[in-house]
């Protein structure tokens, strides 16, 4: 029986785009930015400030070494946020309503400081509210110092949380995420392109 919902956040929740990043630090200088990014997960210094591994001082530092002269963190970080689309109103409101019909709503997502207390922050607060009145626990990779589809995230998960997982179902847009959280018992499912969570959700 499910009784916990837990979302992914990119590309489940919060719609994002990657080339619209890629384009922001190109513009800023830095060579190769393509290479960084992928559909699903980052690589280097991203993967490093993602899975905790890094500090945002660190990665400023790191960052500005591969940029032109004069580039401020300021601009680092406003490069890295355009990665976020933005949240539909409709599924913060979806949100509520299946928190209403009883199940315990979490979140686990690979993210950074950056985006988290920055874009993702004022994302969730379009209907005067803020991420904690949406979700009964939340988890993110550069707390939890792994990063899906790490199998130390979902057991950090399960245990922070204090879910079980063969009670949880877990919404994922990466099928090797989704395939990582059935080895650790958890339901899963993943959420295509052009679908919604909501055509995922028990009757």
């Amino acid at each position: 029986m499910i009784k916990n919902l837990l979302f992914d956040l990119g590309g489940v929740i919060i719609d994002i785009e990657r080339q619209r990043c890629v384009d922001a630090y190109t513009a800023l200088g830095l060579k190769d930015a393509d290479s960084y990014f992928g559909e699903y997960a980052q690589t280097g210094i991203f993967m490093a400030i993602e899975d905790g591994s890094m500090s945002v001082d660190e990665f400023h530092a790191a960052m500005r070494a591969l940029l032109p002269e004069g580039v401020t963190d300021y601009q680092i970080d406003n490069a890295f946020q355009k990665f976020i689309v933005g949240i539909p109103v409709e599924r913060l409101k979806a949100l509520r309503e299946l928190r209403r019909r009883g199940y315990g709503i979490y979140l686990l997502s690979n993210t950074n400081p950056i985006m988290w207390r920055g874009v993702i922050a004022n994302e969730f607060g379009k209907e005067g509210l803020r991420r904690e009145d949406y979700f009964d626990g939340m988890v993110t990779s550069f707390d939890a110092r792994a990063a899906k589809p790490d199998a130390r995230i979902f057991t950090y998960t399960a245990d922070q949380l204090g879910i079980e997982p063969a009670e949880t179902l877990f919404f994922d847009d990466s099928t090797a995420n989704v395939e990582a959280a059935r080895q650790l018992g958890f339901e899963a499912v993943h959420v295509a392109p052009g679908t919604e969570f909501t055509d995922y959700i028990p009757e």
